[in-house]
């Protein structure tokens, strides 16, 4: 069988990517339907069941090998700690929104991501914004504040999910594993406390897991399931797909979300709610454009290195020269994006 061609695994990385960020953006349709079950337990159950999704995927692809230098390198197993930590919180925090009806306060956590990823980058790692990325992160500010001043709080909801996924990023950014290897040590982390506290629950009588019938459990454990499906189907798209792609299709899964709560929940939306999200909407777009025009740029200047060098090259031949010149190297994505 011949290898697939470069514009085929474009499309497969393509359909992984819509399909895993539609499935995330679809979450909000799943957490109710675990009624009675509460946030903390059904957090617990993500934790437990997510973890034996993530083995059975190991042991179909035998990809253990990453364990023994992981185990030997405390400070990186700290780190996967501390992303558990984070990513545990997130889970517990978009979990209560969800089924207490803040949908759309949820989706509005990771429209607010990027703007506070950069934020990030820019305390934490000193990155240098250009001029639209500055204006940008600007009117996000604005949007907080309209927005707080439309709640009569501060968003906490949004700010919580976007910060600790933004937190939770960085991290996974300096353990450095695949996306099925950072998921497999991270539930291995959160495992023995949601364990020990589903066991707990249990001994007290207040564990919903076989209280309601066979198919409550079914659901709680598709948790797991839920869980692993759409971050294989981001593994697969990360390498087919360029950044700036990913990016632009990462947005699915708040519009998703801000959809459902808007017609299947819902949930009031009053004008100076309008107006924040208004605001948001503008700084991602100032974000999007300013990402594909840096990126045109850094194409441009991609094909005139490698047309530069293939006229040095051909000079270099036709004059009898045993020394090619090499071509430009192509720059890196993180460097693409930013």
């Amino acid at each position: 069988m011949p290898p697939p061609t470069p514009r085929n695994e474009t499309r497969t990385g393509l359909l992984c990517a819509v399909a895993a960020y539609t499935i995330w953006g679809l979450f909000p349709l799943y957490w109710p339907l675990l009624e009675p079950t509460g946030a903390v337990e059904i957090l617990a159950h993500r934790m437990v069941w997510s973890l034996a999704a993530v083995l059975v995927v190991l042991a179909v692809t035998r990809r253990w090998n990453w364990i023994p230098g992981l185990l030997r390198q405390p400070k990186r197993l700290g780190m996967v700690a501390l992303g558990a930590v984070l990513i545990s919180t997130n889970w517990a925090a978009y979990i209560w929104a969800v089924n207490s009806g803040h949908v759309i306060e949820a989706s509005m956590g990771y429209f607010f991501n990027p703007l506070v990823s950069i934020a990030v980058g820019v305390l934490v790692l000193r990155e240098r914004l250009r001029p639209a990325q500055w204006t940008a992160v600007g009117v996000g500010g604005a949007a907080v504040v309209v927005l707080a001043v439309g709640y009569g709080k501060l968003p906490w909801v949004a700010l919580t999910l976007a910060l600790t996924f933004s937190a939770y990023s960085l991290v996974k950014k300096k353990v450095a594993l695949g996306g099925l290897e950072s998921m497999a040590a991270e539930t291995a982390v959160q495992f023995l406390p949601a364990l020990g506290f589903l066991l707990f629950l249990g001994a007290q009588g207040r564990s919903t897991f076989t209280a309601t019938g066979p198919g409550h459990a079914l659901l709680l454990m598709g948790t797991g399931v839920i869980t692993a499906l759409p971050l294989i189907c981001f593994g697969v798209a990360a390498v087919r797909l360029p950044l700036s792609v990913i990016g632009m299709v990462q947005y699915l899964t708040p519009v998703f979300q801000f959809v459902l709560g808007l017609v299947v929940f819902h949930e009031a939306m009053p004008a100076e709610r309008w107006a924040g999200f208004a605001l948001v909407w503008l700084a991602l777009a100032l974000l999007t454009w300013d990402a594909a025009r840096t990126a045109r740029s850094a194409r441009a200047r991609l094909r005139d290195a490698r047309d530069k060098a293939e006229g040095v090259r051909d000079g270099g031949a036709a004059g009898g020269t045993d020394s090619p010149v090499q071509p430009a190297e192509e720059p890196e994505a993180d460097a693409v994006a930013k």
